[in-house]
């Protein structure tokens, strides 16, 4: 049952709420932080790096499978369960993994280890979901500005767990791995109790997290069936729709507090909301789909893979050069990715408002924004023997994941409404699921193929760019693939827009 507060304490429910969600999302993004550690683990257990690439893909199976799931476990029983179950998948994910860095070779299997691996990213999933339907809901006619935080963290984390375990235990990979154990799931227990959902229409009350006691009902309550909509809603009703049906990433003032829909350019509330399977028969899903799986397998390749490209590219630069040495190169590159993603995710999701609202463009400019800078990357790659000059493959590669990720969410609520949201979120995430594991094993492969086994055991490729560079080729003509894609996109919803006008003129 609500409580009456008063208006101080209900703005002041609303912002808390958002600041615990900004905290759980700087726990969620960690697994970007997989090549600070990955190199050095690998040599630890005598692992190959195809190896390591499983166990890495692991993760990202984790975060991306599990994301229809987890938005069911959001959608129906609201933000806290979903997020305890995250603060504890990434403790029981991190610490037994760094007990087996601490146990040395044959003390658990590949198998064990990529399962680890897989916890941690279904934690990371639960708990990012969660943070992210907080800021949504809590304030509708800002969301923009509200999701812009836990996104952006998200984007940041992997730089500010780096960060703190080169300033703490430099060169410590068990202390890393220990910090990634305790800081994650500490980070979102904390967070866990301030996680309101607070009722915009009843005027001044908190609620529980609960979705369904916000009076934000779902128009079905079977999420995979398209849900529908009819007469039985009142004005009322009406007017949370409209104000729901606002894009995920608008900005203050775009919905007025009356829900005005008749902006054709920025929203589409005559359309009924779609979600789960019925999303199989619509060509948005899939170009939807293909433009996320392509790109973002595409960064994560090189997410995962920066320490070893790093690795190469000096181990033939500089034979002199130590593992601590390397290993704080290392570092700085994953920090380096993370810090431009989270500048590219509020880049991206201020630009794309600003596309809609003044310039009357399409979002997805800032799809082919990203597609170009994935392809400036890739073609970096490829030519760049210098480890010096890495840098510029690290900071173009974490500038297009986060300009992607900045605008996508949007560009999903744009088309199939928000009251399933998370479930619809979780059907897109598969498509990374598919191709970050076909670029990260094509990366292992590759690698390995050029790479020798040392008397100690471990693996290493002196062969400097050579290493890897067939790996870049095939990500460069995937970016190919983005480009073209998210340019038919824009023709596509250029069409779409164009008959929808026309079809409510005829209605007139």
């Amino acid at each position: 049952m609500a409580v009456n507060v008063s208006e101080k304490t209900h703005k002041i429910a609303r912002i808390v709420s958002v600041v615990a969600a900004t905290v759980i999302s700087l726990a969620c993004g960690t697994n970007y932080a997989y090549s600070a550690w990955a190199p050095q683990f690998a040599d630890r257990l005598q692992l190959s790096a195809t190896q390591t690439n499983i166990i890495g893909a692991a993760a990202n199976i984790g975060m991306y499978a599990s994301g229809i799931p987890m938005g069911m476990v959001v959608d129906k029983k609201g933000p806290r369960p979903a997020a305890l179950l995250g603060a504890f998948a990434l403790a029981i994910g991190y610490f037994p993994i760094r007990t087996a860095f601490d146990n040395g070779p044959g003390s658990m299997s590949v198998f064990l280890l990529s399962f680890l691996s897989f916890l941690t990213g279904v934690g990371s999933c639960a708990a990012f979901q969660a943070a992210l339907k907080i800021a949504a809901l809590n304030w509708p006619h800002h969301r923009g500005t509200a999701t812009a935080f836990p996104l952006a963290a998200f984007g940041l984390s992997a730089f500010f767990y780096t960060l703190l375990s080169g300033l703490a235990f430099p060169g410590k990979t068990s202390s890393l791995l220990l910090l990634l154990s305790i800081g994650t799931s500490c980070l979102v227990l904390v967070s866990i109790p301030f996680l309101h959902i607070v009722d915009h229409n009843a005027r001044y009350s908190v609620l529980p997290t609960d979705e369904d006691s916000t009076g934000l009902s779902r128009q079905d309550s079977n999420l995979l069936h398209r849900t529908k909509s009819g007469s039985k809603y009142n004005s009322l009703q009406q007017e949370r729709d409209a104000d729901e049906n606002s894009s995920l990433m608008s900005g203050p003032g775009d919905i007025s507090a009356e829900g005005d829909t008749s902006n054709h350019d920025t929203q589409h509330s005559h359309r009924p909301d779609i979600t789960g399977l019925a999303l199989l028969s619509k060509i948005e899903f899939w170009q939807l789909w293909t433009l996320l799986g392509v790109l973002t397998g595409t960064g994560l390749m090189t997410i995962n893979n920066i320490g070893h490209d790093a690795q190469a590219l000096w181990t033939h630069y500089d034979d002199t050069a130590s593992k601590d040495f390397i290993a704080k190169r290392q570092l700085i590159h994953v920090s380096i990715i993370s810090f431009m993603s989270f500048l590219g995710r509020l880049a991206s999701g201020v630009g794309s408002d600003v596309l809609v609202k003044k310039l009357h463009m399409s979002r997805f400019w800032c799809v082919t924004t990203s597609a170009t800078i994935f392809t400036l990357a890739q073609v970096c790659a490829t030519r760049i023997e210098n480890p010096n000059h890495l840098w510029v493959i690290s900071g173009l590669s974490g500038l297009g994941y986060g300009t992607l990720f900045g605008v996508f969410p949007a560009l999903v609520v744009d088309a199939f409404g928000v009251h399933g949201f998370s479930v619809n979120w979780g059907f897109m995430t598969l498509a990374p699921v598919v191709s970050g594991n076909i670029f990260n094993l094509c990366y292992g492969a590759i690698f390995d193929h050029h790479s020798e086994v040392l008397p100690s055991g471990e693996r290493s490729c002196s062969e400097g760019l050579e290493c890897y560079r067939s790996a870049y080729l095939i990500t460069f003509f995937a970016s190919l693939v983005g480009i073209l894609v998210s340019f038919w996109s824009i023709r596509h919803e250029h069409v779409v827009k164009n008959r929808d006008i026309q079809d409510d003129r005829r209605e007139a």
